[in-house]
């Protein structure tokens, strides 16, 4: 009972007044922390300790049994399945004091600090991870963490899906990341509907009220970002093989000087298809087509399938110089695989109270509005198709399935990016350092494309091989794309006319006028 009134304080001090001529002060403590809530549904010392870290409470160690005590003034915010670090800062405030009053000598407490409690495998199963974390923060506080009610949460995730992102991860790591290597990555699942099936925020899986690079990091996208610059171009009626030039440009930049863009190889291609551009990760024909649609353009389709930071203004727009999360990128692709309407990536799929047959509150997300007309889409997925088949995302493929994607890579290889879907998942991997060290050795189509590979492996086990939905343009286009107008507010597309002979234009004159 948490009354405050005068009544109570009296009725508290008379038994206090009792117990301490009944008990000793060493019985009143054990009766207490055998009873006191510990935090993660454990009460007591011993129940905490079972709870936390798989052994009895008189085996515990010094950072252990600090971590215990310190869970006394607040069990629930400190609880290490909750936040483990917020537990463990408090732990060492506690080992400091045990050494101030002499429980510890200067050795114990500075070992203590140094190798702070952990939780036991079984504890950390039952933690809850990135995604349980994400979905309590995604639901109104008052049911999904400052609530004294049994609260039914149903979310999207799939164990599954869940264990084959994890092992995906964990398979590249220790089989291809040099031992020792502090490199982060994420990983995000959803269907193109937005229904994230499985998260993972970072290399230690189980964990609770860590950081979560799937939907906190904010990291520059680089070519992972060039998707929406075609898409944008194909809703103005651009074609997959229309041509454009790969040649040296500079763009003169208020403010800032001369500008020139350079390709990841160094060289030029000359005149390519927008394909082949795409496929490539040629940097030049992305910022020419970005200029010649119109950035604000860009930036708007951007915009609208989900990306919500603030995106560059200048022309280095088109090489995502901007910055987003994995969540948000992973989203904005599922748009353009269920043919091009918006997604809002959602975990809640409805939350009521125990013993009531009505939801309290439904998903918050799913499809939203059209963005690009679903031919522009379709079309897109082609394009995206042969970065897997032919392009940057060659180590994307297996099991002779269609699949389609982009590769990113920021400058100085500070963030590497695959993010790609087949018919059925939408799958994104972020890597990087969490202190913008670069990468060694490692871009978009290495290591996150084969962490992608890994886990879209083992998600697709046992599933038929179902083809992707896109449209193969017609061979051949002669001429290069001439800049289009922008596009219009209302959103319909600007479609590109008919390019006819003068003699052609004349004699469908006459036919108009004479009706013939």
């Amino acid at each position: 009972c948490r009354r405050t009134s005068l009544s109570r304080k009296a009725k508290e001090a008379i038994f206090s007044m009792a117990m301490e001529a009944k008990y000793s002060k060493n019985d009143i403590l054990s009766i207490y922390l055998n009873r006191a809530y510990m935090g993660g549904g454990a009460f007591g010392a011993e129940a905490a300790a079972q709870r936390f870290f798989g052994k009895p409470a008189s085996a515990l160690s010094p950072a252990e049994g600090a971590m215990l005590a310190g869970l006394l003034t607040a069990p629930t915010t400190l609880a290490p399945t909750n936040n483990l670090d917020r537990s463990q800062d408090r732990a060492a405030t506690v080992i400091r004091l045990m050494q101030d009053q002499g429980y510890l000598t200067k050795a114990q407490a500075d070992s203590a600090i140094a190798n702070p409690a952990e939780l036991s495998e079984a504890a950390e199963a039952e933690a809850g991870g990135y995604f349980a974390d994400w979905v309590m923060s995604s639901g109104p506080e008052f049911f999904t963490r400052n609530t004294t009610e049994d609260v039914i949460i149903k979310t999207t995730l799939d164990q599954k899906i869940q264990q084959a992102a994890e092992a995906g991860l964990k398979s590249v790591f220790e089989s291809k990341v040099r031992e020792g290597s502090k490199a982060q990555a994420a990983v995000v699942v959803m269907s193109a509907d937005g229904a994230v099936r499985a998260m993972v925020g970072g290399r230690k899986t189980k964990v609770a009220g860590a950081f979560n690079r799937a939907t906190q990091a904010m990291r520059q996208t680089g070519s992972a970002f060039k998707p929406f610059v075609y898409a944008a171009a194909l809703d103005l009626g651009y074609s997959p093989n229309d041509l454009i030039d790969d040649a040296p440009y500079c763009l003169n930049i208020p403010g800032s000087g001369e500008w020139c863009p350079k390709n990841y190889t160094s060289n030029f291609k000359g005149k390519v298809t927008l394909t082949t551009a795409l496929k490539d990760s040629l940097n030049i024909p992305a910022v020419k087509l970005s200029e010649s649609v119109g950035r604000e353009v860009v930036s708007r389709v951007a915009e609208q399938f989900g990306i919500k930071s603030d995106l560059a203004a200048g022309p280095a727009l088109a090489l995502g110089a901007s910055e987003s999360t994995l969540l948000e990128m992973t989203g904005a692709y599922a748009g353009i695989l269920n043919g091009g309407s918006s997604v809002k990536p959602y975990g809640l799929i409805d939350l009521s109270l125990q013993g009531d047959s009505e939801p309290l509150m439904g998903t918050g997300g799913g499809i939203g509005e059209r963005v690009i007309q679903e031919d522009a889409a379709l079309q897109l997925v082609y394009m995206m198709s042969k970065v897997v088949s032919e392009g940057t995302g060659q180590r994307a493929q297996f099991g002779g399935r269609e699949l389609a994607g982009k590769t990113g890579t920021t400058q100085a290889n500070r963030d590497a990016w695959f993010i790609g879907f087949s018919a059925d998942y939408v799958t994104g991997v972020w890597m990087g350092y969490d202190d913008n060290t670069p990468l060694t050795g490692v871009s978009g189509g290495g290591l996150p494309t084969e962490i992608w590979r890994e886990v879209m492996v083992r998600v697709h086990e046992g599933l038929p091989n179902t083809p992707l939905p896109m449209i193969v343009p017609a061979p051949a286009v002669v001429q290069a794309p001439e800049p289009k107008p922008e596009r219009q507010p209302d959103r319909q597309p600007v479609r590109r006319q008919q390019r006819e002979n003068p003699l052609g234009i004349i004699d469908q004159v006459l036919r108009d006028i004479f009706g013939r």
